[in-house]
């Protein structure tokens, strides 16, 4: 387990439902470029899932996205926030491919998650 954090902390964190509105593979990369769309504007995520999904079944998706994180230049493409998935690269060597969190409803884009 890691480090416990206060409820204060993870209060910092701005966890948004985003939809997916493009999706494209970096190409040499495991990289994919997408276009979310997170309520009040759309945001480029750079995401290293390009093993694991086409594109093409990410459009209209709706995924969790961390939308205050310090954007960072990526194999030379901005990343304006980061989606999240079960799994990590520790547990594909388990053999356990990372699932994107998503909601089993049409939450609306920009919805916060608290």
């Amino acid at each position: 387990m890691s480090e416990q954090i206060d409820i204060e902390y993870f209060g910092k964190l701005d966890l948004r439902i985003g939809v997916v509105k493009e999706a494209e593979r970096i190409e040499g990369t495991k990289l994919l470029k997408l276009v979310v769309d997170i309520g009040s504007e759309y945001r480029q995520i750079i995401s290293g899932i390009a093993d694991y999904y086409e594109p093409s079944s990410l459009v209209n998706k709706r995924v969790v996205v961390i939308t205050n994180l310090r954007t960072k230049r990526i194999r030379g493409y901005e990343s304006q926030g980061m989606i999240l998935a079960a799994g990590c690269k520790d547990d594909e060597e388990k053999g356990i491919r990372p699932q994107l969190l998503t909601t089993d409803n049409d939450v609306q884009p920009g919805t916060r998650i608290c």
